[in-house]
């Protein structure tokens, strides 16, 4: 008897079909230079948006220094 992986339940669960054709028919599913491609793309955008937000709180921190130059120096 072999051991079945949560991971092969979850399989299971989302497509039947994906889950014989692999672990009976010994068949892998096309795509998987699309699939690494857009892993490749999500990482990049995960980091473009990171860089965009820490961007926007540094934009803000000089926002609030400049006003706090502009209140001393106008004292």
């Amino acid at each position: 008897m072999s051991v079945i992986r949560a991971s092969e339940v979850g399989e299971f669960v989302f497509c039947a079909r994906a889950w014989w054709l692999r672990r009976v028919a010994g068949q892998e599913p096309a795509g998987h230079e699309r699939r690494a491609a857009g892993m490749v793309r999500h990482a990049r955008h995960g980091r473009a948006v990171a860089l965009s937000q820490g961007a926007w709180w540094l934009g803000v921190a000089l926002l609030i220094g400049g006003v706090l130059l502009l209140v001393v120096a106008w004292q």
